[in-house]
């Protein structure tokens, strides 16, 4: 069913290695910031390589102190609901508070029955199980009655929708590293439908265990071997010396909302989610597919009731592995044709990592501030493209007012996303 809702973002909020507000991130942005370090401090066994641009000195309380208008009853609520929480609980919590503050709904919220969840993660507690296990081994008794709990994702719908008194849908979407961008199609699709007003998407954590990292190596999907004394240089997007990705953390949390929704309450939105698209290669591979790629991004403007002239911006998926950029390229040489000089490209996982499950959702932050503050931000390590048709942003950012833009996202198991963020005429 197709309604005429126009969907608005209204909130946004971050916890990552850049940043952990939305005006930190966006100057780590502009500035080419990088949060990829050598993982020094890692006490358990470590993997093989062992660069990743982590959150470093979390401290829930501190985090939870310094956010600005927070109504009181909800700060103690969220410090009952985190205080013993695994790590990537308390990041939704701090990100979503962020996302509600910022869409005025402490204030004037819909009803609670007309507001969505949707947690796009999966696999998101891997690292708190993993540091279970020694302890378990020695005594089975010694574990936590709340595991049961807290080792499911649903558990991040419990909080969070505790938290804020949602009534509506509630759900946990995957896709591997396109899950942020599978749960912002998803909350768009419930919006524009007009099941419900509004929809709180959070992007979780990616707490991945030395187990988990040391498989993403022995797969060659992670790169850091080539750069082992230079943890700075080893995301390289769309370099010819690009050799994977590097592993990268950050919640994320988005509020999409119908305007007919937001107008009702004064709040103007930040932009519009045009539309997206979820389309599969039928592969079960981890190997990417030019055609899967071209027709989420053909597919997604279609949606949005685009063509390719109105594009001026992508945020590409660029993940720094070399079949990757090289597909992803190849793609958007093909979906862009004449109009290839006209779009600048770059890539946000050279600052950030690659995020997996929220990378879609940090992403879909950097091009909305990008495109409200008229800037775009530069590509770190790009010193030889892979191709030089493509028109990539340099090693500054560029002052430039995007009109449209596709953040595209694609995963293992065929899974390709792309989504439209348009400035929009509110």
């Amino acid at each position: 069913m197709r309604t005429n809702n126009v969907v608005g973002v209204t909130g946004m909020g971050i916890v990552s290695a850049i940043g952990d507000s939305l005006a930190s991130f966006s100057d780590s942005l502009k500035r080419g910031t990088s949060g990829i370090r050598h993982n020094e401090s890692a006490a358990r066994p470590k993997p093989s390589v062992n660069i990743v641009s982590a959150i470093r000195d979390f401290v829930f309380l501190e985090k939870l102190g310094k956010l600005k208008n927070i109504p009181e009853e909800k700060l103690t609520k969220a410090k009952r609901l985190g205080l013993r929480a695994p790590f990537v609980i308390q990041t939704s919590i701090l990100s979503a508070l962020q996302a509600w503050e910022q869409a005025s709904l402490f204030d004037n919220p819909p009803l609670a029955s007309r507001i969505a969840l949707i947690i796009a993660g999966q696999n998101s507690t891997q690292n708190h199980q993993y540091g279970l296990i020694s302890a378990f081994r020695e005594n089975p008794e010694y574990l936590s009655p709340r595991y049961a709990l807290e080792f499911l994702e649903t558990n991040q719908v419990g909080v969070l929708s505790e938290l804020f008194g949602i009534e509506g849908e509630g759900l946990v979407v995957g896709g591997a590293s396109a899950t942020g961008n599978v749960g912002l199609i998803k909350g768009h699709q419930l919006v524009e439908s007009g099941m419900v007003d509004l929809c709180l998407v959070v992007g979780v954590v990616a707490e991945l265990s030395p187990l988990d990292i040391q498989g993403f190596i022995n797969i060659g999907a992670m790169g850091g071997k080539a750069y082992i004394d230079k943890a700075t240089e080893a995301c390289r997007p769309f370099d010819t010396n690009h050799e994977g990705f590097i592993y990268g953390q950050a919640s994320a949390a988005i509020i999409i909302e119908a305007t007919s929704s937001s107008s009702l309450r004064n709040v103007l939105p930040l932009a519009e989610i045009g539309g997206g698209i979820i389309v599969l290669d039928g592969n079960s591979s981890a190997n990417p597919s030019k055609n899967g790629e071209l027709k989420a991004m053909t597919g997604a403007l279609l949606k949005a009731r685009l063509s390719v002239t109105d594009i001026d911006y992508i945020n590409t998926h660029g993940s720094s592995s070399p079949l990757g950029d090289k597909t992803e390229a190849a793609a958007i040489l093909k979906l862009l044709g004449a109009h290839t000089p006209n779009v600048w490209l770059n890539a946000t996982k050279g600052l950030t990592g690659h995020c997996l499950y929220s990378a879609g959702m940090v992403e879909a932050i950097a091009t909305i501030l990008q495109m409200k503050e008229g800037f775009l931000h530069p590509n770190k390590n790009l010193n030889e493209p892979i191709d030089k048709k493509l028109k990539f942003c340099g090693d500054k950012f560029v002052k430039y007012k995007v009109k449209a833009a596709l953040s595209t996202s694609f995963g293992f198991g065929g899974i390709n996303t792309c989504i439209v963020i348009k400035r929009g005429n509110f």
